[in-house]
């Protein structure tokens, strides 16, 4: 059974879909008017493999995730770059994609855009007026927080605290200082659209709302974000939505805890906002999501040089059993398993069981990391010990981690596809060849320009096999 902290609650609960065997699940997007940064990319990799666990565990999985492609912030930098906010928009979504799929992280069933749900935002809209709560003002329509008094029931607190606590922008003609805005009145130079209150634009809060229910349906199974969505943005969803529908808004909230850089929250001040684009060239991309996954979902996790590498050795130790196992299954392996393919199967079938206990339990990734490594040392000593393992072992264990990497996704693919594959193979004969001569300048020269794409050879008393260098390994070794 699978159990998830629940932030509403703030306890664990089992997990209970609206309708058995289905999960429709909600995670909040990025605001596309720049390149997302490594605090974005922990959220989006997180929720990345619980979509893949739920899949992974017999549910069928619908998933989306927003755009936020028209607010303050976007219209300030399409000003700034001298173009239009749609532009700004395109342009960023497409970086998104690029660096989301550098990151392993599949894109969503769904990724709709607040511009292209205009007519299910003023939908929303009316209905809360309709049911007073939910007011026009020149043209402007705010939420009257007064008038939904669960209002506060997500971050914990009442009204008073939350307004005492909180930076609003200061409007006069508001019923209550915490309303906020549901429809923005057209400005000169701002993109608008038709409404009953006139030209316009939607406010932040009301576009996930109406588009995650017009999806999924007036109630979610889950929805998730990051600790800093709870308030406002989350708060005022629920406050929104259950005014509309008089339903529950969402089963199960699920909030990523947050990252630090060296100890220190990340923030423009600091200078130490770290986009992903720059990180490209100097991070090997299944590191970086090795180590976003080596902490619990709701933990605070700390991005340094020191953790980094930290990550890159443990995760070179799972890339280097699989090398192993590989090589050993396509060189040395017999066909006979003598009784140790049925010791393994019930190994393995611990394993699983204590993998799949460890992610059934709040999404526990680090407990699962716990069970891989565990494995690995065993299967280690078993490789060590052994001059020609079966073959039936090699492909059970295999099969284990090639099971578990359809979830976490940070297991090294086949470099350059198939003709990169053909090309160092050759490479590899010519090596070979020219030791037979003698020729060891050439063989040197060989293993050298492997070096350069990456490849490292190392010489067993089995034959020659190859492996592919993590990025930040290629860096060490130039």
């Amino acid at each position: 059974m699978i159990v998830l902290y629940n932030t509403l609650t703030r306890k664990k609960e089992p997990l209970k879909p609206v309708e058995e065997g289905k999960i429709g699940l909600y995670a909040c997007g990025p605001t596309v008017y720049d390149y997302f940064h490594i605090g974005n990319a922990r959220i989006f990799i997180l929720f990345d493999v619980l979509r893949r666990y739920l899949a992974y565990r017999g549910y069928e999985v619908t998933f989306v995730q927003n755009f936020t492609d028209i607010d303050d912030k976007m219209i300030a930098r399409a000003a700034e770059l001298d173009i239009s906010v749609a532009e700004l928009a395109a342009r960023f979504i497409q970086a998104y994609q690029e660096d989301a799929a550098t990151l392993g992280v599949l894109p969503a069933d769904h990724h709709p855009r607040a511009t292209e749900h205009i007519p299910q935002i003023i939908a929303l809209i009316q209905r809360l007026i309709d049911k007073d709560l939910a007011y026009e003002i020149e043209g402007d329509v705010y939420f009257h927080v007064d008038a939904f008094p669960a209002y506060g029931q997500l971050s914990h607190q009442d009204l008073e605290e939350l307004n005492l606590g909180a930076r609003v922008e200061i409007d006069a003609r508001k019923k209550h200082p915490m309303d906020f805005a549901l429809w923005k009145k057209e400005k000169p130079g701002e993109p608008s659209w038709e409404s009953p209150w006139g030209r316009g634009r939607p406010g932040w809060h009301i576009e996930c709302s109406a588009m995650s229910m017009h999806y999924l349906g007036e109630t979610l199974d889950i929805h998730a974000g990051g600790q800093d969505l709870i308030f406002p943005h989350h708060e005022n969803e629920i406050a929104q939505s259950e005014g509309a529908t008089g339903k529950t808004f969402t089963r199960h909230w699920l909030h990523a805890g947050y990252l630090n850089i060296d100890r220190e929250k990340m923030s423009k001040s600091l200078g130490n906002v770290l986009t992903i684009k720059e990180l490209q060239a100097k991070v090997d991309p299944l590191i970086l999501r090795f180590f976003m996954l080596s902490a619990h979902y709701r933990s605070p996790i700390n991005f340094s040089e020191e953790h980094l590498q930290q990550a890159a050795k443990a995760l070179e130790r799972l890339h280097t059993l699989i090398y192993n196992l590989e090589d050993a299954l396509q060189k040395n392996a017999t066909v006979s398993s003598s009784g140790a393919e049925k010791t393994w199967q019930t190994n393995l079938e611990t394993y699983r069981l204590k993998f799949r206990e460890a992610m059934d339990d709040d999404f526990n990734t680090a407990g699962a990391f716990a069970v891989l490594f565990e494995l690995a040392r065993e299967a280690n000593i078993y490789l060590n010990s052994t001059a020609k393992p079966p073959r039936e072992v090699l492909a059970l264990i295999l099969e284990f981690y090639r099971e578990t990497d359809e979830i976490f996704g940070f297991m090294k693919k086949p470099a350059g596809g198939k003709g990169l594959q053909e090309e160092i193979t050759a490479l590899i004969a010519d090596r070979e060849a020219a030791r037979r001569q003698k020729d060891w300048a050439r063989a040197d020269s060989i293993r050298d320009q492997l070096r350069e794409k990456g490849v490292v050879l190392e010489d067993t008393p089995q034959g020659v096999r190859w492996r592919v260098l993590a990025k930040r390994e290629a860096e060490e070794e130039a």
